[in-house]
């Protein structure tokens, strides 16, 4: 799956509210996509770089909010 459709894949979900660790997963899948494409393009420019660690960055806060939410739920 390349990027733009995995983007659209998250948007669906999204639009389907579907569960939050499917929507991880998804975005787990699109961070490595992403880090692939930057890594194998020759003039890689600062801003793909950028856009990566932008997506790793709200990944790990994403997955600190869902792991909060669980804890509350489980409390």
């Amino acid at each position: 799956m390349d990027i733009l459709d995995r983007l659209e894949q998250i948007e669906r979900l999204e639009q389907e509210e579907a569960p939050a660790g499917v929507l991880l997963e998804e975005v787990r899948a699109l961070l490595g996509e992403a880090e692939a494409w930057v890594r194998s393009e020759a003039r890689a420019s600062e801003r793909a770089g950028a856009a990566v660690e932008a997506l790793r960055d709200a990944l790990e806060t994403h997955e600190e909010a869902v792991l909060a939410a669980e804890r509350t739920l489980l409390a």
